[in-house]
């Protein structure tokens, strides 16, 4: 928060915002793809919901139809059991990925960004769950 002053950080949420939990729903079912299809495992996969020309259709296109709810829910536990599979038959934690950013990338760096990417996006979700019903995170 280095380079913020007051005015910055006492800045409510803002509206306009594209994010929603099923956004991260489908936002989280993306990065475990990645992660673990693409990277670890070496697939060659399509994205579920980003595209090229619309790298945020994960949240931009999230819509009130319970359809589309249950399908973000499937897509994401196929992902994370995919992801526990790949986990679960690596030899250790040792194992290497191809990353283009990066190189390479070992399982062991790949399971704690996941718990960094699933923290920032829990925060994430207790702002939006309290703003839709005042449910707060325990």
């Amino acid at each position: 928060m280095l380079g913020l002053g007051p005015r910055a950080l006492a800045r409510r949420s803002v509206a306009f915002s594209g994010l929603s939990l099923l956004g991260l729903v489908r936002h989280m079912a993306e990065v475990e793809r990645i992660w673990f299809r693409d990277r670890m495992a070496g697939q060659r996969t399509t994205p579920h919901y980003d595209t090229g020309d619309h790298p945020d259709a994960a949240f931009d296109d999230a819509a009130p139809d319970p359809e589309m709810v249950a399908e973000a829910w499937r897509i994401w536990q196929a992902e994370v059991d995919f992801a526990e599979a790949f986990v679960a038959q690596a030899t250790d934690l040792d194992a290497m990925g191809a990353d283009p950013s990066r190189s390479q990338v070992t399982l062991r760096w790949v399971l704690i960004h996941m718990v960094e990417e699933y923290a920032r996006h829990n925060g994430h979700a207790d702002f939006l769950r309290q703003g839709i019903d005042g449910a707060v995170g325990q």
